[in-house]
């Protein structure tokens, strides 16, 4: 009786790590949201379609996925590449971002805010909710 209470209690222990590890890992990545929120706007379809005139809208998946479709009117800076061709997008004007599911916006509008950017904005869905116009090739 004494070896199943010391597994038992062992076991407790485990669970209750695991659990706090749970915890510690959703409260970094709401914190990291919450931070990247102070300069960032997350944008819904509609209101990422109504700037895409004046803003420059840039895909960060990589060029394969971007050849099978893009929304309209973007162009393709991959993540990989971003650190390197920053430079290439205008700090003046709005920078919309996007990629499959805007894990890779939220880092890249980290990297840009860094390097002086102010306005930045992320297709709140990621482009695998994209319903506006594509374009393919």
């Amino acid at each position: 009786m004494i070896a199943a209470s010391g597994f038992t209690s062992s076991l407790l222990m485990v669970l209750i790590a695991f659990l706090l590890l749970i915890v510690i890992i959703a409260g970094l990545r709401y914190w990291r949201m919450w931070q990247v929120k102070k300069y960032t706007q997350f944008l819904s379809e509609a209101e990422f379609q109504q700037g895409i005139r004046t803003a420059q809208v840039v895909d960060l998946r990589e060029a394969q996925s971007f050849t099978n479709g893009h929304i309209l009117g973007a162009r393709n800076l991959p993540y990989a590449s971003l650190k390197l061709m920053y430079q290439d997008l205008r700090p003046d004007l709005p920078v919309y971002l996007y990629d499959q599911t805007k894990v890779l916006s939220v880092q890249a509008a980290k990297f840009l805010h860094q390097k002086g950017f102010q306005k930045l904005a992320l297709l709140d869905e990621g482009y695998q909710k994209w319903d506006g116009k594509v374009k393919k090739g």
